[in-house]
C-alpha cells in the first residue's frame, strides 16, 4: 500500500497553498492524500468570535476539512483523498503522521491566533524532527515548471535530499540542479563548503562532484541532471537558485553540524530566504 501525502490545513490562505501543492503531488505521483487538521485539546468548543458566528470549534473543524476535501475532489476527482480532525500538540501530532507519510506538506504561516485551529509556522519545529520529508510551501506557489533544486555535500542527509529531489524531477519532467556552494576562506588553501566534501584542489571539485553522482545518473537515467558548483556561503547560494525553482531541497543537516543538532544552519537559513516550497529530508527516504 502506498504512504499517502499528508497536508495540514486550519482555513487559511497559506494552508491553501499547502493544500494545492500537495495535492499536485499526489496526483503526480500517483500516491493517496490525506488532509489533517489539528486541535489542540485545551482549545474552547465556542470561541469567542462574533456574535453571527455561531459554530463551535468541532463545527468549524469539520467545515475546513470538507472544503478542503471538495476543493481537491473538483479538481482532480480521480484521486484518493481522505480527512481527519486529530487533537494534540499540533507539531507532535503531524510528527506523528510523518512516521507512516511519504511526506508532511504545510503552510509557511497560517491562520495566528484563531483558537483551536493550530497550523501557523510549524515548519521550522517540524523540519529536522519528522520521520519522513517536510515541504514548507510559501504564497504565491510559482509554477511547477521550473527546476529543482538540491543542495549536496556528500553527507547521507544530503543523499537522501538528492534522492528526494531526483524523484520530484521524474514525476515532474524536469531538471535537477545540484548545488554546491564552495566558500574559500581567506589565508586558508582548502575549499570549506556546503560540508567538507572536497579535500582535493579547486580544480578536482568538479570532477568529484560527478564521481559521486554516478550512481544517480543510474538509477534515474530519464532525469536531467545539471551539476553547479558556485562560490559563496550556501544559504545566498540556493535562495538566488529559488528565485526560479519549483521546488528547493536540503538535507535537514550536513557533514558540518554537530551530531546532536536536528535541523543544521544551512537548512534553517534557506527556510527564512527561499522564494519557493522547500522540502527538508532526512535519512533515509525512499520513494513510495
Amino acid at each position: 500500500m502506498s504512504r499517502a501525502i499528508v497536508v495540514g490545513v486550519d482555513g487559511s490562505p497559506s494552508a491553501g497553498s499547502a493544500l494545492g501543492w500537495a495535492a499536485d503531488d499526489a496526483s503526480r505521483r500517483g500516491l493517496p492524500l490525506r488532509i489533517v487538521l489539528v486541535r489542540e485539546p485545551w482549545a474552547a468548543e465556542h470561541p469567542p468570535t462574533a456574535a453571527s458566528d455561531r459554530q463551535t470549534l468541532t463545527e468549524r473543524c469539520t467545515y475546513v476539512l470538507d472544503q478542503a476535501a471538495d476543493q481537491v475532489r473538483r479538481l482532480i476527482p480521480k484521486l484518493e483523498v481522505s480527512t481527519a480532525v486529530i487533537t494534540g500538540a499540533v507539531i507532535e501530532r503531524l510528527k506523528s503522521e510523518s512516521e507512516t507519510a511519504d511526506s508532511v506538506v504545510v503552510g509557511s504561516r497560517g491562520l495566528g491566533g484563531f483558537a483551536g485551529l493550530v497550523l501557523g509556522s510549524v515548519g521550522l519545529g517540524l523540519a529536522g524532527h519528522a520521520h519522513s520529508p517536510v515541504v514548507i510551501v510559501r504564497m504565491p506557489v510559482p509554477g511547477s515548471h521550473g527546476e529543482i533544486v538540491v543542495g549536496f555535500d556528500g553527507s547521507p542527509f544530503a543523499e537522501s535530499a538528492l534522492d528526494y529531489a531526483l524523484e520530484q524531477a521524474r514525476a515532474r519532467r524536469t531538471p535537477v540542479r545540484v548545488v554546491y556552494a564552495q566558500r574559500t576562506p581567506m589565508l586558508t588553501p582548502h575549499p570549506v563548503g556546503y560540508g567538507p566534501l572536497l579535500t582535493g584542489a579547486l580544480g578536482d571539485e568538479a570532477a568529484e562532484i560527478r564521481l559521486r553522482l554516478a550512481p544517480w545518473h543510474e538509477k534515474y537515467p530519464d532525469v536531467e541532471v545539471i551539476e553547479s558548483t558556485v562560490p559563496g556561503h550556501p544559504v545566498p547560494v540556493l535562495a538566488r537558485a529559488s528565485e526560479t525553482a519549483a521546488l528547493v531541497v536540503v538535507g535537514s543537516r550536513g557533514l558540518g553540524g554537530f551530531a546532536s543538532a536536528a535541523l543544521g544552519s544551512v537548512s534553517h537559513g534557506v527556510l527564512h530566504r527561499t522564494r519557493c516550497p522547500v522540502a527538508v529530508v532526512r535519512p533515509a527516504w525512499r520513494p513510495s
